[in-house]
């Protein structure tokens, strides 16, 4: 009997440590992060952005040089001077001064114009794609974070309803009327609630700290007031505009068309006028030079350089065709996920009233005898499995939507912010 009461103390004190350690895990502060339209409306701020903000500029820059006639050449020649005889010296010499201009025959500077422009097109796509991107990036940063948050809350709960489990089972024990296994076997749950709470403030802690650094916070995050978990998703456009990535896929082929026509009047005669003026020192006269130059395509057509430039258009038409079956495939299927995830969520949340309900009564009848510790901790454990159901219904459709929102070609949540 002895035996059995120094147990019973023992299983006591362990209880009461639980409960030590439950009170001083809660929080002393908390630093809530900006709101996520805050966040979205500094995107253009994000490396990513500005990566991609950086490269339309160099694309538009690249026009403005392409529109630049090339520039002329001035030459000055001297002949028959420093020599013997009548050569003597530079009296007798003819001097020449030409100036000589590129033409840029057969349309060559419009093609060149017109390919630079259609690089800058596909550049400004892939700047809105990007912006897309980072915001999907970091509205599920902020969700995962939110939801880690919301886990770490629902963690502690669930070790305070172990403990005060394990308290009414100590009491019972105490009484006699449960077997002393049933306080070992709660004790044991209130250790591991213990220990679930503290992997999930961990989980809890790095999911800020990577919102901190994908939002650039100058100030560390601990907490999020209003969150994404609960946002409505941005009702589905009936557009049929293409999908952000055939966009830029469709730039792209059209910049790679361009690049043919460079090719085809590259293989042509790149032809040169010139105009002078000419100084024959022996007769003391001047007379005008004038004359063309080309080069003679014998052996090189740029015949090479077309046939490349055509199979790279090829590749590309045949990247359109590839993106816009993707677009297709991955818009049915997010528009899917999405419906199905509202439906998740909305059957979650009956759950978790009904588990919420049916532990309730578990906990009164337990307390009056009628039901079995082992019934209570079976209700506990559904409560539990149903409130992180809830959550990862919630998480899935905020995936679903930045998945939609991304073949959209908008961004998450917007009809939210």
């Amino acid at each position: 009997m002895l035996s059995l009461h120094r147990r019973r103390s023992r299983l006591a004190i362990g209880c009461a440590l639980v409960l030590l350690g439950a009170a001083s895990a809660a929080p002393s502060w908390a630093d809530p992060a900006p709101t996520y339209a805050e966040l979205v409306a500094r995107l253009d701020q994000t490396p990513a952005s500005a990566e991609a903000a950086a490269l339309v500029d160099a694309a538009e820059a690249r026009v403005r040089q392409a529109r630049v006639r090339p520039n002329p050449s001035l030459d000055l020649s001297a002949e028959n001077v420093a020599g013997s005889g009548p050569y003597n010296g530079f009296g007798g010499g003819d001097f020449s001064l030409s100036f000589s201009q590129d033409l840029e025959l057969w349309g060559r500077r419009s093609a060149r114009v017109n390919a630079a422009r259609a690089d800058a097109g596909a550049a400004s796509l892939r700047r809105d794609l990007a912006l897309i991107d980072t915001a999907g990036r970091l509205a599920l940063t902020y969700a995962e974070a939110e939801a880690a948050q919301l886990r770490a809350a629902l963690a502690e709960e669930a070790l305070s309803l172990s403990v005060a489990d394990a308290r009414a089972a100590l009491a019972l024990v105490e009484e006699g009327r449960e077997p002393l296994l049933r306080g070992i076997q709660a004790e044991s749950e209130a250790a591991a609630a213990r220990a679930a709470l503290d992997e999930a403030k961990a989980e809890r802690d790095a999911a800020f700290a990577r919102l901190s650094a994908v939002a650039m916070l100058p100030t560390p995050a601990t907490s999020i007031a209003v969150g994404l978990l609960d946002a409505s998703a941005t009702p589905s456009s009936p557009s049929h505009r293409e999908a952000p990535t055939v966009r830029v896929a469709e730039a792209e082929a059209t910049a790679a068309e361009r690049r043919i026509d460079i090719e085809r009047i590259n293989g042509r005669p790149d032809v040169t006028a010139r105009v002078g003026v000419t100084r024959f020192g022996a007769e003391d006269q001047t007379a005008l030079t004038f004359g063309l130059s080309l080069p003679l395509p014998l052996f090189d057509r740029n015949r090479g350089s077309i046939d490349a430039a055509r199979a790279e258009h090829r590749a590309a038409q045949a990247r359109v065709m590839q993106a816009r079956q993707d677009a297709g495939a991955d818009r049915a299927a997010a528009m899917a996920r999405l419906a199905s995830s509202a439906s998740r969520v909305s059957a979650a949340d009956a759950g978790v009233t009904s588990a919420e309900e049916a532990y309730r009564l578990s906990r009164i009848g337990a307390e009056a005898g009628r039901i079995s510790q082992l019934e209570l901790r079976t209700g506990r454990a559904a409560l539990i499995n149903a409130r992180s159901a809830a959550v990862d219904a919630r998480m899935a459709r905020v995936r679903a939507e930045i998945d939609l929102a991304r073949l959209e070609g908008r961004l998450p949540f917007e009809g939210s912010r």
